[in-house]
């Protein structure tokens, strides 16, 4: 497969198709598994082009089953759109019960839903969120097997030199809102151990396309002349789409007890250098303040690269991408990552 060149693309629809687009591995997925798939939070950042990608990867393969798109789906366009691609979309709330235990019986779930910004002054909603509706829908789901998103938020602040943290390594998670994700973790955990339930913990930072992401963040501040943070001196990123690819083919890798597995890229990324890069892309020089910190939240994905072979779509080719749709004044998503925050207050 030909690697896309992200700067040939010039709207959200070609933007869309692009991350939608289903690799090979993909369609071999879909053949295999030959059954319905269901999206629980499927109206988030990540969830409309995963529900694409593998509607795109059944008729590829020939395969005539339902992909389900379940969200409370705040914005109509997204559900409409959607529903036009072949997607069964299920409109609900899953933390109120009756809607839960309306959605129909699925073998494959990819379980997406939780909350992140606005976590601090919302520490309740949080927690129940993240912590307790996993249960719930565990519960609910327990003759399926799930792969699950988490994030490499639940591990400590580690120096670049460690090679990012690991799978087996000890949790640390800073503030709330990581504090809930371990507790999804925990309870997803204990509901594989005691329930049987094949699962996939997916332990992931940062997922990057041309509207939102850490280099976005990072080139729209540059474009606008605004200052650049070193506190966090140091990310892991991958295109969307290949994390996509990879939480759609951890279906296939589910195990009791849960399997927990990193995903990012290979590369763990100097902020001042990502920023002086992308300046050189724009035509403007970087501002920066703060001192450089000394860790940062880095994950190793180096287990997750030899189970589905490394990204696609290289780093140089995402940064061109994003300056590019900087530069051409592109839409945003409008949702900033604060990969900068070290306190955990989001």
């Amino acid at each position: 497969m030909s690697e896309m060149d992200l700067t040939a693309i010039l709207d959200e629809t070609a933007l869309e198709e692009a991350l939608s687009r289903p690799y090979p591995e993909d369609v071999a997925t879909a053949k295999r598994l030959n059954a319905p798939v269901m999206v629980l939070g499927a109206g988030g950042k990540m969830g409309p082009s995963l529900v694409e990608r593998i509607v795109r990867a059944m008729a590829e393969a020939a395969v005539s089953q339902p992909v389900y798109a379940v969200s409370r789906f705040s914005n109509d366009a997204e559900q409409q759109r959607l529903e036009a691609l072949g997607a069964v979309v299920q409109v609900a709330d899953l933390m109120e019960e009756s809607d839960l235990a309306a959605l129909p019986d699925c073998p494959n779930v990819i379980y997406m839903a939780g909350t992140k910004f606005g976590a601090t002054g919302n520490e309740d909603l949080t927690w129940a969120m993240n912590a307790y509706l996993p249960g719930r829908v565990a519960a609910r789901f327990r003759k399926s097997r799930i792969v699950a998103l988490s994030t490499g938020n639940v591990y400590p602040f580690v120096s670049p030199e460690s090679g990012g943290c690991i799978e087996t390594d000890p949790v640390g998670p800073v503030g709330e809102y990581a504090q809930s994700c371990l507790g999804r973790e925990r309870v997803l955990q204990y509901f594989s151990r005691t329930q049987q339930i094949p699962m996939s913990i997916i332990r992931l930072n940062y997922a990057v396309e041309l509207r939102y992401g850490v280099l976005c963040d990072l080139a729209r501040r540059i474009s606008e002349g605004a200052p650049i943070h070193r506190g966090m001196g140091w990310v892991n990123c991958i295109w969307q789409g290949d994390a996509n690819s990879v939480i759609f083919r951890s279906l296939e890798h589910t195990t009791t007890p849960a399997d927990i597995l990193n995903l990012t890229g290979p590369e763990i990324l100097s902020v001042p250098d990502l920023a002086e890069r992308l300046g050189a892309m724009l035509g403007r020089s970087p501002r920066f303040e703060g001192e450089q910190g000394q860790d940062a939240l880095l994950n190793n994905a180096t287990r997750c690269h030899a189970r589905f072979g490394p990204p696609r779509i290289p780093l140089d080719n995402v940064m061109e991408g994003v300056a590019a749709w900087i530069q051409r004044g592109g839409a945003l998503l409008g949702k900033p990552t604060k990969f900068e925050v070290r306190n955990g207050k989001f």
